[in-house]
């Protein structure tokens, strides 16, 4: 006689306890909890990358605008102004070099796609008790397609545009002394 469970009991969804069903609720399970996982892995490292870019970009504004006023201020501060102006660009190429806000939006995509495969393989076991071994089997087939959807780090970065290199100015040329060619 099969009957069927309580609701909230947990546990396989008929009474008979099918070895297949058991078996695809904890693969369901499984993914749910990797799914979890991955997208606390990704929210933590999203902010990670989001501190980096504020403790690089930042630095590098206002060392930017010291240097600027200290080398307007006098000729006597252009040594401290060359200072700051070096370590502004250290900073700057830094965080061009780590890609940090991109890393950062990377690791949000990877949480918002690990979120999805969690939210579906719970919506697959709340449902678990009204579906068959079929059912559960092809939404265990479809909850494996999305955790393969799930963009790996390097794949996100590698799509993602390269910062723009900064504008190389050329140098001034002086002018040639002497008479003008020709007059």
């Amino acid at each position: 006689m099969v009957t069927e469970r309580e609701p909230g009991a947990g546990g396989v969804g008929r009474a008979d306890g099918s070895a297949q069903m058991r078996h695809l609720t904890t693969e369901v399970e499984k993914i749910a909890a990797e799914a979890r996982t991955g997208a606390q892995r990704a929210q933590r490292r999203s902010k990670l990358w989001n501190a980096t870019h504020l403790v690089l970009g930042f630095p590098a504004a206002v060392l930017a605008v010291f240097s600027g006023a200290a080398g307007l201020a006098s000729a006597d501060a252009r040594v401290p102004a060359a200072v700051l102006a070096l370590l502004a660009a250290g900073f700057s190429a830094g965080a061009a070099f780590l890609r940090a806000e991109a890393r950062q939006m990377a690791n949000l995509r990877r949480r918002y796609a690990w979120q999805e495969v969690e939210v579906r393989a719970n919506l697959a076991l709340a449902r678990e008790a009204y579906l068959g071994e079929d059912d559960l089997y092809a939404a265990l087939s479809q909850l494996l397609e999305l955790r393969r959807d799930v963009p790996s780090s390097a794949l996100v970065l590698a799509e993602l545009p390269a910062p723009a290199a900064p504008a190389v100015l050329p140098a001034a040329v002086p002018p040639p002394a002497g008479p003008p060619p020709g007059g």
